[in-house]
């Protein structure tokens, strides 16, 4: 395969990631929006344990190597859907 050729199905696969990433933050406000009506903290350590946890284990299954990147990855999403619900939860208080 040519280079041209992997780096187009790279631009492929960011699109789809770029839409899922989207998506996600999406659904990030409204469980900003179930918090703030339940009165919950944003964030839960054990439950960001788990899923990094089982990320890490999944890409390991994929292909060795992959776990510790994987799980940096998803750190990083996590981290930028908490700011998303901290700054949604700040509007909520400051409308109050």
């Amino acid at each position: 395969m040519e280079l041209d050729q992997i780096r187009s199905k790279i631009d492929e696969i960011d699109e789809q990631l770029l839409a899922l990433f989207c998506r996600r933050m999406d659904l990030s406000a409204k469980v900003a929006e179930y918090k703030i009506s339940a009165g919950l903290p944003v964030l839960r350590p054990e439950r960001e344990a788990e899923i990094v946890q089982n990320v890490e284990a999944a890409a390991e299954d994929y292909r060795e190597g992959y776990g510790d990147y994987a799980a940096e990855l998803f750190r990083e999403i996590m981290r930028l859907s908490r700011m998303e619900q901290l700054k949604l939860m700040e509007s909520a208080e400051a409308d109050d």
